[in-house]
């Protein structure tokens, strides 16, 4: 049966949320029943495709870029796929109408990471981050406003912020893998082996923006939304903090995290804030 066969596709989904990303998988736990898997579904796909021009050195990345790509394609287009993760896709993107173009531009920054190593104007930098971070949240936020164009377009600023703000952050955390592992650089402007403390406070600066413009929409979603983008918001924003204080030859030789009893400190901070309704 067919049921059969999606359900186990969404299921793989979770998996591969919960085994790549715990804060993500935290985070998604504090949504609404009715809108988790689609939100799982999101990130198999977006997951699968990072990895490919991340960590499959070994392959030929290309190749199997550009398989998963027509896959992908023809599973939007046939609803229904082999492929467990497209599979799952195909079905939160057609449920909530996704906008195809959104997609195109997640492949398109995924696409970049397979040649492209710096990141050299501020047009480059941002055109990357829309397709690999921002097109990701508004992805979310058709699942988070289940669908409504309206209340889609009044969030559409805040939720590409977010998800900005978000992938910045991991560009500053991920300083030296990226640097030395993939030889890449995001930043435009700022040359990594002499990161100093005025250029980390421009970058933070600039984070702390997005931040505060993500958060104005956070306090609009949907109620079985709000929750869980608040929670995400909440440990981004701790693990900013911890850049802030981390002196920069530390952020270029170490991967700084928020151990698990913050996260799970976090995570009942923001269950008190949301309850006496401090979310607003």
């Amino acid at each position: 049966m067919k049921s059969i066969f999606d359900e186990v596709s969404y299921h793989c989904s979770k998996i591969v949320t919960r085994s790549y990303s715990t804060s993500f998988a935290l985070a998604t736990k504090m949504l609404a029943p009715s809108i988790r898997t689609d939100i799982y579904n999101i990130y198999g796909f977006v997951r699968f495709a990072d990895e490919i021009v991340d960590t499959f050195h070994d392959y030929d990345k290309e190749l199997l870029f550009e398989n998963f790509e027509k896959d992908m394609e023809e599973a939007l287009e046939k609803k229904i796929s082999l492929n467990p993760i497209l599979n799952s896709f195909q079905h939160t993107y057609h449920k909530y109408g996704i906008p195809h173009h959104l997609v195109t531009a997640f492949m398109k920054s995924m696409r970049m990471d397979l040649n492209k190593k710096n990141y050299e104007t501020f047009d480059e930098y941002r055109e990357y981050i829309y397709g690999s971070a921002d097109v990701v949240g508004l992805m979310c936020l058709c699942v988070f406003v289940n669908g409504d164009k309206e209340k889609y377009e009044e969030l559409k600023e805040s939720a590409m912020a977010l998800g900005s703000a978000f992938q910045k952050v991991n560009f500053l955390r991920d300083l030296k893998a990226d640097y030395e592992e993939l030889n890449r650089t995001y930043f435009p402007n700022t040359n990594l082996l002499e990161l100093d403390e005025d250029s980390k406070k421009r970058i933070v600066n600039e984070i702390k923006a997005d931040f505060a413009l993500g958060y104005s929409g956070i306090i609009k979603l949907p109620e079985q939304a709000k929750f869980g983008v608040y929670t995400a918001y909440r440990y981004y924003k701790k693990l900013l903090h911890k850049l802030q204080g981390t002196p920069p030859l530390e952020i270029k030789n170490a991967r700084i995290r928020v151990p698990n009893y913050q996260k799970f400190g976090l995570l009942a901070q923001s269950y008190l804030n949301y309850k006496l309704q401090l979310v607003q």
